[in-house]
C-alpha cells in the first residue's frame, strides 16, 4: 500500500467519490455539506492499493496551522492500520509545509483513532453535519 499526496486530478476525484461513500452514503451526511468548496485549496492525503484510493483525508492550511479533515477508510478496511498511515502522513506533510500544529474535528466514535496518535481534546463535543464531534489539535515538533 502507498501512502502519499493524491498524484493528480484523477486520484482526488476517487478520494472524492470514497468519501461521498463514507459520509453521505453510510452516515448520511448532506452532500452540500460534505462537499464545502475547500477541495481545490486543500493537499489530498491518499492510501492506494492495486491502483485504487482505498483511504483518504485533506489538509487545509491557515498560515501555520493545518485543518486536517474527511478522514474516510473503505468499510471493509477499517482496523488494519490504514486510517492511522494516512494520519502520519498528513503530519508529515503538514510539518514539510511549515504547520506547527494540526487541529481537526474528530467524530466522537473514531477518536481514539486520533488520541492514539497524539491528538489532544480541546472543549466540549459539538454537533456538526448530524454528528457528535469533538474538537483536537497536536503540536507537530
Amino acid at each position: 500500500m502507498d501512502v502519499r499526496l493524491a498524484s493528480g486530478p484523477d486520484e482526488v476525484g476517487e478520494a472524492l467519490r470514497l468519501r461521498e461513500r463514507v459520509f453521505c452514503g453510510e452516515q448520511g451526511v448532506d452532500p452540500l455539506v460534505e462537499r464545502d468548496g475547500r477541495d481545490p485549496d486543500a493537499l489530498h492525503v491518499v492510501a492506494v492499493d492495486n491502483g485504487q484510493v482505498v483511504a483518504t483525508c485533506r489538509l487545509v492550511f491557515h498560515h501555520d496551522v493545518a485543518f486536517l479533515g474527511r478522514l474516510a477508510v473503505e468499510r471493509e478496511l477499517r482496523r488494519r492500520g490504514i486510517g492511522a498511515a494516512v494520519l502520519h502522513e498528513a503530519d508529515r506533510t503538514a510539518r514539510d509545509r511549515g504547520a506547527t500544529r494540526i487541529t481537526l474535528h474528530a467524530q466522537l466514535a473514531a477518536r481514539s483513532l486520533y488520541s492514539e496518535d497524539g491528538y489532544i481534546e480541546r472543549g466540549e463535543p459539538f454537533v456538526e453535519a448530524g454528528i457528535d464531534h469533538v474538537a483536537m489539535e497536536k503540536a507537530l515538533a
